[in-house]
């Protein structure tokens, strides 16, 4: 008779740690206890968690929710063990999203699923997670972690996110959009998480390794590119609240091109003057790298464009001075028209 049949399988034979697990979830506890906010009911380790939305301000609110992940980006995170920021990517994907509709981020939930769960490098994860919470204003009020052996080989790993916000009724976006309406471009902190299967693509075709100095950046090549995506959830929130916002669009896959419409109006477009900000650095390194022409970079990245918001031309003036007050960088780089689609002056490359 073998020794497993003598003795017993356990559940950590098969090779998933449950004791692991729980002390994972009480090193995270002090992380998700910092996100607290009005509202919030219930902490880490129940079945489900508990919202008072009465609490949180909201008499007649309509709930509005959002899912998403990191992409392949992960993947720069897995090869170079850097984890710190990639919870940041996490939460702004979802709650950046969520405020483009005129809500406020409230709560968040993670899933994190991975072959073998190490405590160090989950815990980094879900404090990064727990910072993306911060400084969007809402609770990490739950999560899974998954751990699955068979499924994920080695350190690889798999995030993905879950935001609930709310606004009052009638207070949804976009509202009001029309011709002459100004556009506001808020700056990126760089490649934010879309794109990276053809970043990934660029630095092979490079012969750069991850740990070589960005040619764009005095940083490990690795490093720059694992910049976190810009959280725009409280400079946006204030802009609303100062009047005049009409629209918000969070430019991530499809880029300028394709985000932009989704917030238009069918018979209206926008006019969008290339030449009011300039490309960040990691861009240009992509496009002249691997010779990618203006019109992909425009459809694939956010080319330095984070986040547009459609305003009022009247009050224009003002929300810049809101959005810059909160720290942002404020491009006026067109206006919405009467002509439907996307139409590109100036040049970016």
């Amino acid at each position: 008779m073998s020794d497993a049949k003598k003795n017993g399988l356990t559940y950590a034979d098969a090779g998933v740690d449950i004791d692991a697990g729980n002390t994972l979830i009480d090193r995270i506890k002090p992380a998700s206890q910092r996100t607290a906010r009005l509202g919030v009911m219930s902490g880490l380790g129940g079945f489900g968690a508990l919202f008072d939305l009465k609490a949180a301000g909201y008499d007649d609110p309509v709930l509005v929710a959002a899912t998403d992940g990191v992409g392949t980006k992960l993947r720069i995170a897995i090869d170079t063990g850097r984890y710190d920021t990639i919870g940041i990517d996490l939460v702004a994907m979802c709650v950046n999203d969520l405020v483009c509709q005129g809500a406020e981020p409230l709560f968040f939930l993670d899933y994190f699923a991975t072959g073998k769960l190490e405590l160090e490098a989950a815990t980094t994860i879900i404090e990064g997670i727990a910072e993306g919470c911060t400084q969007s204003g809402c609770a990490l009020i739950g999560g899974e972690t998954a751990e699955m052996p068979g499924m994920y080989h080695g350190d690889d790993f798999d995030l993905a996110g879950f935001a609930v916000g709310a606004m009052n009724r009638g207070a949804f976006l976009p509202q009001g959009v029309g011709s002459g309406d100004v556009l506001l471009g808020l700056a990126s902190d760089g490649v934010h998480s879309n794109g990276y299967s053809l970043v990934r693509k660029v630095v092979e075709v490079s012969s750069h390794d991850w740990d070589d100095t960005a040619p764009f950046a005095d940083i490990p090549l690795g490093a720059a590119l694992l910049t976190p995506t810009r959280l725009y959830v409280k400079p946006a929130l204030n802009a609303m609240r100062a009047g005049g916002v009409h629209a918000l669009a969070h430019i991530t896959g499809g880029g300028l091109t394709e985000n932009l419409p989704r917030v238009l109006p069918d018979n209206l477009g926008a006019e969008i003057d290339l030449g009011t900000w300039e490309l960040p650095g990691v861009f240009r390194w992509l496009s002249e790298t691997a010779g990618i022409a203006e019109a992909e970079m425009l459809k694939t990245f956010n080319a330095g464009i984070g986040m547009v918001l459609v305003v009022d031309p009247h009050q224009a003036e003002a929300i810049s001075s809101v959005l810059q007050d909160e720290g942002e960088t404020v491009f006026r780089i067109g206006a919405v028209t009467e002509t439907p689609g996307i139409h590109y002056t100036g040049k970016l490359l």
